[in-house]
């Protein structure tokens, strides 16, 4: 490879040296290329005052291809629209040539600034590895994690009083709140609410409308809010669970005669069902469901359990106790057949992502339901 560039940041001497690495790997050792800086490649062209960030040539036995690059920083869909105005702007400037492809190389690139790139058939690149391009007969799709420094920002939207605000957003999903009526809904501060929405609308997952007092926003893109937080839930630091157990004659029973013990013994701090069993009475789907969830929060197992009369066990457990605190209590609703509490259908859809039995398949038709309740709103 034949290096020209001594020009612009760090960063984007950075990023365009990966890129090339990026690509002599994937096209072998008989490929040829070439980096050059942009305004220095096309110098000299009637018209044109300025270019892309780097132009890569690539040879190899079967064609040669001009990549105009330009480079970002850790982009979601907003950030990246620029960067492709400027790469069409020069494009539409220079003189025309056969064989070349628009590019965005960056730190990081969110899920939706990668849709809209392919939509809009141009190539990218991330330091993380990460490689798209698609040109005549070649289609190269090389996925691979983010760079960590870029992917910081993300799981700190599912922590604490900040999974309130996601919770509540999901509940409440395209209608429009004030910073006050998302804050009273969430049970936490404005602050903490102004924060994960100013998020949620870099990556354009919220819109807003208004300002000052009547400033309003709301969710318009649930399904990729949600699977941003199942990705989370999967990898989250777990809560103290504990396995119990109590006799029932009819496994099928298991269930309503827990939530008529708990009732009986008034039970003054909130809790709810969730898991198969509880899932299964929102969308029945499963035949038989024999052992029961149970959400508290933090220190009031042992007073759950004593009230339910349940034995401590490592095998053959058909209750789970599990400690949280936060967003899987908010919510909770009753149900018309069962004296009894149930976590919301997002805390079940997220519950039943471990990959115990058929939960998996119980998620998915929760999640077709809640697809339908975004449909209508």
């Amino acid at each position: 490879m034949e290096k020209h560039h001594d020009w612009g940041s760090k960063f984007e001497r950075e990023v365009l040296d990966g890129l090339v690495r990026s690509l002599t790997e994937t096209f072998g050792p008989e490929a040829r290329l070439k980096m050059h800086s942009g305004l220095d490649f096309y110098h000299g062209h009637e018209g044109l005052t300025a270019g892309p960030d780097g132009v890569i040539e690539l040879s190899t036995s079967a064609t040669a291809l001009k990549i105009l690059v330009e480079v970002v920083g850790s982009a979601y869909p907003r950030d990246i629209r620029d960067a492709v105005w400027r790469l069409d702007s020069f494009e539409r400037s220079r003189p025309h040539e056969v064989g070349s492809v628009r590019m965005i190389a960056a730190q990081s690139l969110s899920p939706g600034a990668k849709k809209e790139l392919k939509e809009r058939d141009i190539a990218f690149f991330e330091l993380g590895g990460s490689l798209y391009l698609k040109h005549d007969y070649w289609l190269i799709d090389i996925q691979r994690p983010s760079k960590p420094q870029a992917s910081k920002r993300a799981p700190q939207l599912f922590t604490g009083a900040r999974e309130n605000v996601i919770h509540s957003l999901l509940m409440h999903c395209h209608e429009w709140m004030t910073g006050a009526e998302l804050s009273d809904l969430a049970k936490t501060s404005q602050y903490t609410c102004s924060m994960v929405l100013q998020e949620l609308t870099q990556r354009e997952w919220c819109e807003s409308i208004g300002g000052g007092p009547t400033h309003r926003r709301r969710l318009v893109n649930p399904g990729a809010l949600l699977d941003a937080w199942a990705e989370q839930w999967q990898t989250r630091t777990r809560e103290r669970s504990s396995t119990w157990y109590t006799f029932v004659e009819n496994p099928r029973h298991l269930l309503a005669r827990i939530a008529e013990t708990i009732i009986e013994k008034q039970v003054d701090f909130p809790w709810a069902f969730t898991g198969a069993a509880a899932g299964n009475v929102f969308v029945p789907l499963l035949t038989n469901t024999d052992t029961v969830d149970l959400i508290v929060p933090k220190g009031y197992t042992d007073d759950m359990a004593d009230m339910l009369r349940l034995k401590p066990v490592k095998k053959g457990a058909n209750v789970t106790i599990n400690e949280r605190e936060g967003a899987s209590l908010l919510f909770t609703q009753p149900h018309p057949e069962y004296p009894a509490y149930f976590a919301s259908p997002y805390i079940q859809y997220l519950d039943l992502l471990d990959g115990r039995g058929r939960n998996k398949e119980l998620a998915e038709h929760i999640r077709n339901l809640l697809e339908a309740e975004w449909a209508r709103n």
